[in-house]
């Protein structure tokens, strides 16, 4: 699996329903509600997978 880059990330984030998309937004604006997602094991994991880690 390849590294995502910005396109890649752009086309799956337009890919979210306008509720999604939204969604998104709200908690990537919050900085305290992203570090918190970002700390749980499933984000770990993902973020390995995206970064092109095994």
């Amino acid at each position: 699996m390849e590294p995502m880059d910005q396109k890649s990330t752009e086309k799956l984030f337009q890919k979210l329903s306008a509720e999604q998309q939204k969604q998104v937004q709200s908690i990537l604006s919050d900085k305290s509600k992203t570090e918190e997602i970002l700390k749980t094991p499933q984000a770990q994991a993902i973020l390995k997978k995206l970064m092109g880690e095994k």
